[in-house]
């Protein structure tokens, strides 16, 4: 099994104030995935054949394998024939991580809730523009499970979060679902405390609204219905932190 050439240079010893050798192994080969120089599925090698091929010591090379694998960025098998490749990417991988660290940062709610609707708003122009009949119809099917989850807290929350998610699926940009994706991690309970019947008759009349007009493909109009309703939601968020009861009643 050949190794991709990209480990054939020798580096040279780290100075003051320069990478490990292991840091400047993992900065070659993130750059070069950026560069296109390597893609998915590109074999590595194991830590002999790196460290080999790049005049480094075996922990060097295992040291920046471990580093590439926690990044994502490469899978390891073991054994017979094993070694590293460069991996296929996970979106959802990506999600989660940037969640995390939104989160650990302290990141305020409406900072991620203004995020939040700059993706919404474009996901539903571009789904407006872009969506199939298998989309729509998966946007209906929610509508219809939303309807039934009405007075099910619990329920009728995961379904608001399926349904933005699916609009911004429906965008078919892959880009803007791992955004909203992550964000949501963040920004959406699992179960809405202040969510009443009269709220969640309110939410399912925008959601409708919303899937005509992507049906219909009218860009502009459902761009500005998503910023609406992201808005609202915005407020909610913000005041359920805050404790405003007042606008916690008043907004969707």
């Amino acid at each position: 099994m050949s190794v991709h050439p990209l480990f054939r240079a020798t580096p040279g010893k780290p100075g003051p104030g320069r990478p490990t050798l292991s840091g400047r192994l993992v900065a070659e080969v993130r750059q070069a995935l950026f560069e296109k120089r390597l893609k998915p599925g590109d074999f590595l090698g194991g830590e002999q054949d790196i460290a080999d091929q790049r005049g480094v010591s075996r922990m060097v090379a295992r040291d920046a394998l471990r580093t590439l694998e926690a990044l994502g960025i490469v899978e390891i098998k073991v054994g017979s024939g094993g070694g590293a490749r460069i991996a296929r990417g996970d979106p959802r991988r990506f999600a989660e991580a940037l969640a995390v660290q939104l989160e650990l940062a302290g990141t305020d709610v409406a900072d991620i809730m203004d995020a939040q609707r700059a993706v919404e708003t474009l996901a539903a122009e571009l789904a407006a523009e872009h969506a199939t009949k298998a989309d729509i119809a998966r946007l209906k099917a929610l509508l219809d499970a939303g309807d039934k989850a009405i007075d099910d807290v619990g329920a009728f929350t995961q379904n608001g979060a399926d349904f933005h998610l699916a609009v911004a699926e429906a965008s078919h940009n892959r880009v803007l679902a791992v955004q909203l994706q992550s964000l949501q991690h963040v920004s959406w309970p699992s179960r809405n405390p202040t969510l009443t019947r009269e709220v969640a008759l309110h939410v399912q009349s925008a959601h409708r609204d919303l899937v005509k007009l992507i049906e219909l493909h009218d860009p502009s109009a459902a761009r500005r219905l998503m910023d609406d309703h992201v808005k609202m939601i915005r407020a909610r968020r913000v005041a359920e932190q805050g404790n405003d009861t007042t606008m916690i009643n008043t907004c969707c």
